[in-house]
């Protein structure tokens, strides 16, 4: 991949916006349909726009405006919840905290975690699985935690919906996902990316070039732009700009190895030569930890064999987050 920040516009054809608001629809044959444009996106570049997706443009807009004012407090204040504090990798995580691209500059961003919570006398925690545990919370901001709270209960929600709508996708019962559903894990990640200066180091990006770790990635952006996929056909950065009232979603890593790499992870990035502030709302959905992810049988040709092993949940996470956490 070239290091060039330079990305041709983003066409429909090339990152389509479905509709998904047949997935709420009591008739299967609605929501077959929507299986089917799931199915073709997931087999292109597995990024694409939703629409109708049902969560509340007031809840999102009192997202960006906690994460804000969050970022905007003072850097003694920010710490006090730093995800250095956290077992669960939850709360504040500093500018060039984390370095998504091998071999690049830090990422110039900063961030900040949330997940389902769970109580130190939750079994899981007890047990130390991976990433579970108690949520931070910054006093300096009253609203943030039942903002975010809501939020998070929402995007599982609508991470549940869409998971059966990728069951249908592979001719598979809608409910296939059922168990992976269940006692799910997922992170609402705050994200803020400073403008990028003229003297700044010209490799450095917002964000790297990756492919996200694990099930699916649903995605809130700010007008600001910035997120750039890689098109494999032309060999070139194409841009996935703002769309109001969607989200952008993207399959992770283990959604490929899911299917036998029929669905695809693609690897993208964050470049903010905006000369803004660029704030953005991923929400990472992972699954039941427990869960054991292996080669669903729709994605095997006759004499075709799995590429991967069985892996739980979280053994593919603690993976992937070794790769990216020195």
């Amino acid at each position: 991949m070239p290091a060039t920040l330079e990305a041709t516009k983003v066409s429909p054809e090339s990152l389509p916006v479905i509709d998904i608001g047949g997935l709420y629809s009591t008739s299967l044959a609605d929501r077959k349909a929507v299986g089917a444009h799931l199915r073709a996106a997931c087999l292109d570049k597995g990024f694409f726009y939703i629409s109708q997706h049902g969560v509340s443009e007031k809840l999102i807009d009192d997202v960006f405006i906690e994460a804000a004012g969050f970022f905007a407090l003072p850097t003694e204040q920010k710490d006090e919840v730093s995800k250095l504090k956290s077992k669960a990798n939850r709360g504040y995580e500093t500018l060039q905290g984390q370095t998504l691209e091998p071999g690049a500059p830090p990422d110039l961003k900063e961030g900040y975690y949330v997940g389902p919570e769970h109580a130190s006398d939750d079994p899981r925690v007890i047990a130390g699985m991976f990433n579970h545990g108690a949520n931070q919370w910054p006093v300096q901001r009253p609203r943030f935690k039942p903002v975010m709270e809501e939020y998070l209960n929402e995007m599982m929600r609508l991470s549940a919906l869409m998971m059966g709508g990728i069951a249908l996708s592979l001719d598979l019962p809608e409910d296939y996902f059922d168990g992976y559903n269940k006692d799910a894990m997922a992170t609402v990640r705050l994200l803020h990316y400073p403008p990028q200066q003229p003297q700044d180091n010209p490799k450095q990006m917002g964000a790297g070039a990756h492919t996200d770790f694990g099930g699916l990635t649903l995605l809130r952006q700010d007008n600001v732009g910035g997120l750039q996929v890689w098109d494999q056909n032309s060999g070139g950065w194409i841009h996935a700009d703002p769309i109001p009232g969607t989200y952008v979603v993207n399959l992770g890593d283990m959604i490929a190895r899911w299917t036998n790499d029929r669905y695809r992870s693609t690897i993208h990035r964050v470049v903010n030569v905006s000369g803004h502030e660029r704030y953005s709302v991923p929400f990472f959905y992972t699954g039941n930890y427990a869960y054991e992810v292996k080669c669903i049988p729709t994605c095997l040709a006759p004499g075709e064999q799995p590429k991967y092993p069985p892996i739980t949940v979280e053994q593919h996470m603690r993976e992937m987050y070794s790769r990216t956490y020195k």
